[in-house]
């Protein structure tokens, strides 16, 4: 991804004459100047902000793919200086500028945003794209070419089989990440043919998108089963482990879900913009595609092995996760405790398909815990943009100043969960299922270090934006819960 926000063509000296030996360059925006789509691009910026205009879509699209361009336009406008430039196709226009050629944006997203891309990069003589009438797309585009240059030879950018009626007619045709059936086309059409950048692999994105490393928090599922000592029971072990799937296939349909919506936000993240969708590495349509199959997988899988109980769950799961990414991720304080809820409710649901109680002790302990975690999350997110001197997070409903209060309710939760674990192991209920109950006492202090050096970790700025996946690969927090794990197994002897 490129971001040409300093990149401006100089103007050419008075008496310098434009390159009449090469004719004029036109170059298309979708797939080709960028490796994304501004329809999908706008699209995705108007169900995060205005969604209830998506449901006007149909009625636009209706009437035409230049009306709903134009119509999405006027509701929303992506930030030009972000988008995902081709690094290949911008150096080869800046060679041309600078050689006098006479180079033109020509595409068929919305004339506005053509022109608003052409003054922010500074490399163009002239821009135009659909005019809310007529959608700028193959043969219309290409009459708009003949327009300005008459019968004239001209070269053309593009990527994408609609831009064969234009190639046919130019006078070398250049290709950009075109699918192979594509390029093929292109090299029967008698013209000169050259490919400026090869197609990008897919899967590999696609599978970075999925975000499998944070299927680890679906672990939680096994929670119940462990601790109420059933974990030897086969059919209950195979009943969690199918929720676990489709908890993982629901996640990450969730994750892209979340990464369309974040587009934006995203590219101005240090961390972040390499992900799929705002690096433009992972198309929108394919991503769409793929976050619905898979919940189309998790449900499928769900209902057909791990019952209709599991099955709520994993929509009450889905539920939170969606109001999380359009609404609760904007809102203080509840966006942490939405956050601390979907991890207590894996347990509740891992509770659910194995058919285990849940104790009370145990939901009271994973809200405090996992508030203390969530609040870690935004201190570190805090002190990435205290340190880029921001004031305040994208999309979320904190600023700088507030990093005291957030360090001080996040150690506060995670010391209120080990004072209920401390309750519980005093109370009844842990020597009815331990028979050294007396020994789990020594989780108390182990739980006490970690949280506390996790916060230390997290004030020092070396704690990534996601502890649950630091103590993922932690060898602190391995030791400390194989700790927890030899004292909870000792305790259960007889």
């Amino acid at each position: 991804m490129s971001s040409r926000a300093d990149t401006h063509t100089q103007p050419q000296p008075q008496g310098q004459r434009e390159d009449e030996s090469a004719p004029p360059l036109y170059v298309d925006l979708d797939g080709t100047l960028i490796s994304s789509d501004m329809l999908w691009e706008s699209l995705c910026q108007l169900a995060r902000g205005r969604p209830a205009s998506v449901l006007r879509i149909p009625g636009w699209l209706a009437r035409g793919r230049a009306v709903l361009k134009r119509r999405v336009a006027e509701q929303v406008r992506p930030d030009v200086s972000a988008l995902p430039y081709r690094p290949e196709v911008l150096a080869y226009l800046e060679a041309q500028r600078r050689s006098g050629r006479r180079v033109v944006l020509a595409t068929a997203s919305d004339d506005s945003l053509a022109r608003e891309i052409a003054d922010h990069l500074g490399l163009f003589d002239d821009a135009f794209g659909s005019d809310g009438a007529e959608n700028a797309k193959g043969h219309a585009k290409l009459r708009s070419i003949r327009a300005r240059e008459g019968d004239g030879p001209f070269e053309y950018l593009g990527d994408s089989a609609a831009d064969l009626a234009i190639w046919r007619a130019s006078a070398a045709a250049t290709l950009v990440a075109p699918a192979a059936r594509t390029a093929r086309a292109a090299e029967q059409l008698g013209v000169p043919t050259r490919t400026l950048l090869a197609r990008p692999g897919r899967l590999g994105p696609a599978v970075r998108g999925l975000r499998a490393y944070q299927w680890v928090k679906n672990a939680l599922l096994f929670a119940p089963l462990v601790l109420a000592q059933e974990f030897g029971d086969a059919e209950r072990l195979v009943r969690v482990g199918l929720a676990f799937v489709a908890f993982c296939c629901v996640a990450s349909a969730t994750y892209l879900l979340n990464d369309l919506l974040d587009i934006e936000a995203d590219r101005r993240h240090p961390r972040k913009r390499k992900r799929p969708f705002a690096a433009g590495t992972l198309p929108i349509p394919l991503g769409a595609g793929l976050s619905l199959s898979l919940l189309i997988a998790g449900f499928g899988v769900s209902a057909a092995f791990a019952g209709p109980g599991s099955t709520a769950m994993l929509g009450g799961y889905l539920a939170l996760t969606v109001g999380y990414s359009f609404y609760f991720k904007e809102q203080l304080f509840l966006d942490v405790l939405i956050l601390a809820g979907l991890y207590t409710l894996r347990v509740l649901a891992g509770g659910v398909a194995a058919d285990v109680p849940v104790s009370p002790w145990l939901l009271a302990f994973s809200l405090f815990f996992f508030l203390s975690l969530a609040f870690v999350k935004r201190y570190a997110e805090l002190l990435s943009v205290q340190a880029t001197q921001g004031d305040r997070l994208e999309r979320r409903g904190y600023e700088v100043g507030d990093l005291g209060l957030v360090e001080t309710m996040g150690t506060a939760a995670g010391y209120l969960s080990v004072l209920v674990l401390a309750l519980y192991v005093n109370g009844a209920a842990a020597t009815g299922l331990y028979h050294n109950a007396t020994l789990l006492w020594a989780v108390c202090p182990v739980m006490l270090y970690w949280i506390t050096r996790i916060w230390f970790l997290a004030r020092r700025g070396s704690m990534q934006d996601d502890p649950v996946l630091f103590a993922a690969t932690d060898r602190v927090s391995y030791l400390a819960g194989g700790v927890i794990a030899l004292v909870g197994v000792v305790a259960a002897l007889r």
